[in-house]
């Protein structure tokens, strides 16, 4: 099995695990946990167990919330709005939540069930972003985070390509969904800001076969492609095995590989000396992962927690190890 299967297989594996879990206790469409206190239960809704980053936050969440004395519940919509819009109505009519959380497949389409929540005396809060009749959320700095990303790109072209001429940057973005939105249009501003000589062209992906394939169109196209940016690591490392199936050297330095949400498996390929992925930038899921669980605890409890906005730190050569899920 190549390293692009063996990654896949195990994401799904780790998902279908969570899945599996997030059926179990409560039985029913969008139930989940196990045990839980006496004080009812609160919920965690990703658009999808296919992202490692969500997964890991729902393993610190967990625990932290039956602390805390409540059941933890979470979903799998799948990527699919009215799946994600029919768990939360379950929920509400199960009678024992106290708090909703979500990342949306699609902001808007929530906005008439987080009214149905709040009228129904559950608070909705969002995840990375707010929408209409949210009461609070844990955000992301997505825009400026993208911007800091496509600048330190092109300090780099700038510096490796000079006046060598416009330079093809991929662009693994999405734009379906207000995070991989700003954080795409925040990578080419950030380009654009830099001052680099590049023509971006966008390729809208969401999974990691979607980045592997979308790297064997790009280089279809324009075989010089040398610069990569993901608005997700992810994807990126969908590509990043394309390329090295195609015999790239993992150390090349005419190549250019960056991009925000490192997991493990990307510290991995960021530590290998020289590695051609030389800009990664972290939202350690533990991090995130408590702030969750304290707002969701605190809302429950009849509370009106403020916003809390977290920003993506840099990985660096020094400091990737101490990133790793196991050491955070």
């Amino acid at each position: 099995m190549n390293e692009k299967k063996r990654v896949a297989a195990a994401v799904l594996v780790l998902a279908g695990a969570l899945a599996m879990s997030a059926c179990a206790g409560t039985g029913g469409a969008g139930a989940g946990g196990e045990g839980g206190g006496s004080k009812g239960a609160v919920a965690m809704s990703f658009a999808g167990l296919d992202i490692p980053i969500w997964n890991d936050q729902l393993e610190v969440m967990k625990p932290i919330v039956e602390e805390a004395g409540y059941q933890f519940v979470t979903d799998d919509p799948g990527w699919d709005i009215q799946t994600q819009v029919n768990d939360w109505e379950n929920w509400i009519q199960r009678g024992d939540i106290k708090a909703i959380m979500g990342y949306p497949v699609q902001s808007d389409s929530t906005v008439a069930v987080t009214e149905k929540a709040q009228a129904a005396g559950i608070p909705v809060l969002g995840y990375a972003s707010a929408w209409e009749g949210v009461s609070s959320a844990v955000k992301l700095n997505n825009h400026a985070d993208g911007v800091t990303l496509g600048e330190a790109a092109g300090e780099w072209i700038k510096q490796e390509y000079g006046s060598a001429g416009t330079q093809p940057v991929a662009l693994l973005g999405y734009w379906d969904t207000d995070l991989g939105r700003e954080r795409s249009e925040g990578i080419v501003e950030g380009l654009k800001n830099s001052g680099a000589d590049v023509a971006v062209n966008e390729l809208s992906v969401i999974s990691l076969d979607d980045g592997y394939a979308a790297a064997q169109s790009q280089l279809a196209a324009q075989p010089d492609t040398k610069i990569w940016l993901g608005m997700a690591s992810e994807t990126l490392q969908g590509a990043y095995q394309y390329l090295m199936d195609q015999g790239v050297a993992e150390d090349d330095p005419a190549y250019l590989l960056g991009a925000l949400d490192a997991t493990d498996e990307v510290l991995d390929i960021y530590g290998v000396p020289d590695s051609i992925w030389r800009l990664s930038y972290i939202l350690p899921a533990k991090v995130l992962g408590e702030a969750n669980a304290k707002m969701l605890i605190a809302a429950a409890d009849g509370d009106e927690p403020e916003d809390v906005t977290i920003t993506s730190t840099e990985v660096t050569r020094d400091n990737y190890e101490s990133f790793y899920s196991d050491k955070q």
